[in-house]
C-alpha cells in the first residue's frame, strides 16, 4: 500500500512538469553563474573569441623569433578563452615573466609566462597565431626572456 502511494506521488509530480509546459509556462533562465560565462547561451567560435587584433598577433609572432634561455618542454592545453592576450601557465614558471614558445614545427610567439600547477596551458590567441588545432595537445619548447 505504500508503494502504491508513493509511485502516485511521483506520477502525480511528474504530471505536473507536463502540464506547465503545455501551458507554455516560460523556461527557467540559465543559473546567474553561467549566464555571463562566454558561450553559456549561445555557442561561440574560436575568432569570435579571441579579441586580439592583426597588428597585436604581428607583432606576438615577430617578438617570438630568438633568444631566451629554454625552460622545458611541455605539452600545452588550450586556456581560459575568457583571458586575452598572449600568455603561457605552467609549472615550468615560478614567478611572471616574458618569454616565448616554440612549436615542433620552428613555430615561435613572445607570451607573458604566468605560474601554475598540473598542465600546462597556452592561452586562444597564441594557440590561433601558431597555427595549432584548438582541441590538440602540442608539445612546445618554453623560454624565457
Amino acid at each position: 500500500m505504500k508503494q502504491v502511494l508513493i509511485l502516485s506521488l511521483a506520477l502525480l509530480l511528474a504530471s505536473c512538469a507536463v502540464i506547465d509546459r503545455v501551458r507554455g509556462r516560460p523556461a527557467e533562465a540559465a543559473p546567474a553563474s553561467v549566464a555571463g560565462f562566454p558561450g553559456a547561451a549561445v555557442a561561440q567560435s574560436a575568432e569570435a573569441l579571441d579579441g586580439t587584433t592583426e597588428a597585436e598577433k604581428t607583432a606576438a609572432l615577430s617578438a617570438g623569433a630568438a633568444g631566451g634561455t629554454a625552460l622545458g618542454t611541455v605539452t600545452v592545453s588550450l586556456g581560459s578563452p575568457a583571458e586575452q592576450g598572449f600568455w603561457l601557465r605552467s609549472s615550468l614558471v615560478t614567478a611572471p615573466a616574458k618569454g616565448r614558445v616554440v612549436t615542433d614545427e620552428g613555430a615561435s610567439i613572445a607570451v607573458d609566462l604566468l605560474p601554475g600547477s598540473g598542465a600546462a596551458q597556452l592561452s586562444l590567441p597564441a594557440f590561433r597565431a601558431l597555427g595549432l588545432p584548438l582541441t590538440g595537445l602540442p608539445l612546445v619548447t618554453v623560454y624565457s626572456g
